[in-house]
């Protein structure tokens, strides 16, 4: 292995909130703590259980406040943490009442996909931050962002890496303690992601930011290695590959956690995941949607 590579790398899962909310169906809670309990198991420590949005925009997510109760209450309480999406003031209160310990807000680097996405310009998405962020500072809640559209927008197309360092070092000071830069449509190839890493590292420590990369193009793998090579040593992943971006037609899903682990097993790299525990999981939520399993990895060791 290259001296390069980080020795152990941790995984936020974001299969059940990134995932299913691009569902058309409702997924039963019950389902989504299965779900969840089967990644605890596997060993993932850092699971974006839901988000704290409107019903009437994202009805897949109304059950958040019963299934974060649920889960704080449950067997992986005191082992894994859950954070959970929230877009304003008004969705972190309410995670806060259900017993949020952990958010995450967003933004998009490209002002185009920011006014489709959320009605607004960049610059007034970040001032919708700031009551947000003095609140989970007065409560001791940790923020965590996502930069959307790191690479490119489906709207406007390529986005300049300074534009998405300076994002990203605007929500490093506003207090966000970790940056996950995202390819939202998956169009990136290795050497975009150097050059983009290249760019925020300047700006932003590596060590608070993740990578978030769709495999609309197939290359969500090698921009995990890229990544490795740069020093980045967090990554979002999606059990099975699930979801895909409502504002942005015929984009994949995240990185399928199971291919980021055999990738990192692969290269000697620690994620503390066993394996054989998260195709299980991928393999329940893939027969409760009622479709094979998006992940080649999860295909190809099924047919062993």
């Amino acid at each position: 292995m290259s001296e390069a590579l980080p020795k152990r790398v941790r995984i936020v899962e974001v299969g059940p909130r990134d995932g299913l909310q691009n569902e058309t169906q409702v997924i039963p809670t019950a389902v989504k703590l299965e779900l969840i309990g089967l990644l605890a198991q596997a060993g993932l420590r850092n699971i974006e259980a839901t988000a704290f949005v409107s019903p009437r925009w994202v009805p897949q997510m109304a059950d958040h406040a019963e299934l974060l109760g649920a889960l704080h209450s449950g067997p992986h309480a005191e082992t894994a943490r859950y954070p959970v999406l929230t877009p304003n003031l008004r969705g972190y209160e309410s995670a806060r009442r259900a017993g949020a310990r952990e958010v995450a807000v967003f933004a998009a680097a490209s002002e185009a996909f920011s006014q489709k996405n959320i009605n607004c310009s960049i610059a007034q998405s970040l001032q919708r931050f700031e009551p947000l962020m003095a609140a989970a500072q007065a409560d001791g809640v940790a923020v965590r962002a996502y930069v959307s559209c790191a690479v490119g927008c489906p709207y406007s197309g390529p986005v300049a890496p300074a534009q998405v360092a300076a994002l990203a070092a605007e929500l490093k000071q506003m207090g966000c303690y970790e940056i996950s830069l995202g390819d939202t449509i998956g169009v990136g190839t290795p050497g975009q992601i150097r050059q983009l890493l290249d760019a925020v590292a300047a700006q932003v420590p590596m060590a608070c930011l993740a990578g978030h990369f769709h495999d609309t193009y197939g290359q969500a793998v090698a921009n995990v290695y890229a990544a490795l090579e740069c020093g980045m040593t967090v990554f979002d992943a999606s059990v099975a590959g699930l979801g895909g971006c409502p504002y942005a037609p015929g984009a994949s899903g995240n990185v399928a956690t199971e291919e980021l682990v055999y990738l990192c097993q692969g290269l000697d790299i620690e994620t503390g995941v066993d394996l054989q525990q998260l195709l299980a999981a991928g393999a329940y939520i893939c027969a409760q949607l009622g479709r094979v399993n998006p992940s080649k990895l999860a295909r190809a060791m099924a047919t062993k």
